[in-house]
């Protein structure tokens, strides 16, 4: 049985773990700030008006407990009787005051396609897409996480000399090496280099001559320097750690490039290792034909996805049945194309049973919304991210209309070199139900995840517009309704009151207060109305800051004193509470002393766990000549028209002095963070609970106080 360690964020598990404690102590600037709450809500009167403090509370939880002296999470229950002083800060101090709203009730009853689902891209990979480790801990990792979702990518696992003639080698394998182009074009930081000592012979796919020898496939990211890891390995790792934190259903992703010997020991190994827990046969009253199962049904149960074609051998022997996968495109399978920008050969053939292990997750090759495989059930389409912006301006409403029925992937381009993310609530709110991420990678795209999935157990019943009708799947009809007629959206102020903080957690590689000013900052992730016209969306699907951002005053400490200082949000249009996300950071400046410049190191990235070293220190005040210094210390032939394009960060911001924007050279450190989903956004005074830069749980908790209205109507739409 998988233990569970200190969890990092992403899959919502930390945020659940965090809803559910006390705060141990109140520092003496929170308690001001309570105190003057207490006294504000009781009107001074301790006898006569502190029932008012009682029925405050009450009115933040919108319901009354049975009679007790108190309730099970923390609410006094003397609604109309006095509640002192002691027994408010009780109560701030519980479970029950976190900014964080509890998930609704599970309805789990939902075809499966009325659900978004926690998911991971290449999981098998600790870093980034080039030439880190594959591990089966990256399988355990992102299930103890909250991860519903995850992707194997299989190949042969036998000597090259032995391979079968259907697959020239020589030539043939030299034509799929790996190769660094200087020009190719990036959407994210440059591939880094691997490390001197690297060989770089590339781990090549072979097959297997015989079923004798019984060699078993492999798990890696083709056509890179990545290590390997053994599918068996996988399969066992996943069945260990799949339903530890939830026993809601797992779905594994299989990208074959396996021979269909390998592909035999495949369906073997996982009959095998997954027995009792794999779905191999439809569920009683879920015909695939006619309709997909709800989660409930599948509770500890492992679904495969797979491609899917019906047979047409029907004379061949039953274990090597195979049908031909067809030609590819710009917007067909998983990861089609490579770092290098060039396009991958798909895998020419699969065995039949293999295929039939897609039972209700059946992968097909994209071509058109209207193609016909596209009304089927049980059907898959798997895109990338930049093919389904493509889709989004060709075929908007038609595009939203399928997701409201049917299952749909979204995954990082491959270019990600870094495994960086996209945003993943553009493309929830298109519908796409498996929104794959690098959760190696620690970044804007994994903090959303984390809102998303706060305490659901990797699984978030869609929104009722986002979902399709009672009527059998095979019936639905892809229509025209859109995303813009969908649900109502609605106009939303929110006034957040920043109090006090306690606790905070010093940024990464920091082990001294001294010198730590941090500052608070708001940002609120919502529709575009690009998203609901289908014009191009800014940015396409990449990952950054929300649109409407606020930020405090610095102060010092990590107990700061914020002066109560508001940050508002005032007429945000087009919001969908259930899709929009408020995101709380604490980046941090650093003051005159020495300025310490750090080179980012990517390759040292395992589970988004970032390290930084010191390449060079400049005096505390710096001038703009000064940047340039800096720069240089991490690349020599740094020059200003290619500032730009350097990933570089510096600890540190400067009095008044000089500002180093977000898009030039560097950003504020991060110390902590929260994600909260709108619909889960409490009101009044609220704690919340704040994860560190790494996305583990912290003590560190902010004061503040909420005010939030919505008006229904957009006219933006």
């Amino acid at each position: 049985m998988a233990t569970i360690p200190n969890l990092q964020a992403g899959g919502g598990n930390p945020s659940a773990v965090s809803a559910g404690k006390s705060i141990s102590t109140l520092s003496p600037a929170v308690q001001k700030y309570l105190q003057n709450a207490y006294t504000s809500l009781s009107g001074g009167e301790h006898v006569s008006n502190s029932g008012r403090v009682g029925k405050y509370l009450h009115g933040m939880h919108h319901h009354v407990h049975s009679p007790s002296t108190s309730s099970r999470d923390g609410v006094p229950d003397r609604k109309d009787d006095g509640v002192g002083l002691s027994e408010f800060l009780e109560y701030m101090a519980s479970p029950a005051s976190n900014a964080l709203g509890p998930p609704k009730s599970h309805d789990l009853s939902y075809p499966i396609s009325s659900y978004f689902i926690s998911s991971s891209h290449n999981t098998y990979l600790t870093g980034n897409q080039l030439y880190s480790q594959s591990s089966t801990d990256a399988y355990r990792n992102v299930l103890l996480r909250g991860c519903r979702c995850i992707e194997i990518d299989v190949w042969d696992g036998e000597e090259r000399s032995l391979v079968e003639g259907d697959r020239s080698s020589g030539e043939e394998g030299k034509k799929h090496h790996f190769r660094l182009h200087r020009h190719a074009k990036r959407e994210d930081s440059p591939a880094p280099r691997p490390p001197a000592n690297e060989s770089l012979k590339l781990p090549t796919p072979w097959r297997s001559a015989s079923t004798a020898t019984r060699a078993e496939p492999r798990v890696l990211h083709g056509y890179t320097l990545t290590k390997e890891v053994p599918f068996r390995e996988v399969c066992a790792a996943i069945g260990e750690a799949a339903f530890v934190t939830s026993d809601l259903p797992v779905i594994v992703s299989l990208e074959i490039h396996a021979c269909l010997q390998q592909q035999e020991i495949m369906v073997d190994i996982m009959k095998e290792v997954w027995s009792g827990l794999l779905v191999d046969q439809p569920l009683s009253g879920a015909e695939p034909e006619e309709k997909l199962p709800s989660p409930g049904e599948l509770r500890r149960k492992i679904l495969v996805k797979v491609k899917y074609v019906a047979p047409k051998r029907s004379d061949a022997p039953p274990a090597l049945q195979h049908v031909r996968s067809t030609s590819s495109s710009s917007v067909s399978e998983d990861d089609d194309v490579l770092p290098s920008g060039e396009k991958k050969k798909k895998s020419g053939k699969m065995l039949d049973a293999l295929s039939r292990l897609g039972i209700y997750t059946r992968s097909y090759h994209f071509s058109k919304l209207s193609q016909p495989e596209a009304t089927i059930p049980t059907h898959v389409f798997s895109l990338s991210e930049k093919a389904l912006m493509e889709v989004h301006q060709s075929q908007g409403p038609t595009l939203f209309s399928h997701n409201r029925h049917y299952l749909m992937r979204a995954y990082p381009s491959g270019l990600r070199v870094s495994s960086s993310n996209l945003d993943p609530s553009i493309f929830w709110r298109k519908g796409v139900q498996m929104v794959a991420l690098n959760w190696q990678k620690w970044d804007e795209g994994m903090m959303l995840n984390e809102g998303m999935f706060a305490g659901e157990g990797g699984w978030v019943l869609k929104p009722k517009g986002y979902r399709g009708s009672d009527r059998p799947q095979r019936e639905a009809a892809i229509s025209e309704e859109s995303q813009a007629n969908a649900i109502v959206h609605k106009t939303f102020d929110l006034i957040v009151t920043v109090c006090a903080g306690q606790a905070i957690p010093l940024p990464t590689g920091d082990d001294s207060a001294k010198g730590f000013h941090p500052y608070v900052k708001c940002e609120l992730h919502v529709e575009k109305p690009e998203e609901r016209t289908g014009a191009p969306i800014e940015g396409g699907g990449n990952s950054k800051d929300g649109e409407y951002k606020r930020r405090t005053k610095k102060k010092q400490g990590i107990e700061p004193d914020f002066d109560g200082e508001k940050l508002e949000f005032i007429g945000i249009p087009g919001v969908v509470e259930e899709l929009s996300f408020m995101r709380f950071e604490n980046p941090f400046l650093r003051l005159p002393g020495l300025m310490r410049v750090y080179r980012h190191v990517t390759q040292s990235t395992e589970w988004g766990r970032s390290s930084s070293e010191v390449v060079g220190t400049l005096p505390g005040l710096v001038a703009a000549p000064e940047l340039e210094r800096a720069a240089a210390l991490l690349d020599p032939g740094w020059g200003p028209r290619k500032h730009r394009s350097r990933v570089m960060r510096f600890q540190t911001m400067l009095p008044l002095l000089i500002k180093i924007h977000d898009d030039e050279i560097g950003k504020d450190d991060l110390a902590a963070w929260a994600c909260i989903r709108l619909d889960r956004l409490q009101e009044g005074y609220r704690f919340v609970h704040l994860l560190d830069a790494k996305g583990e749980e912290t003590h560190g908790v902010l004061l503040v106080k909420i005010i939030k209205h919505l008006t229904q109507g957009d006219s933006v739409c």
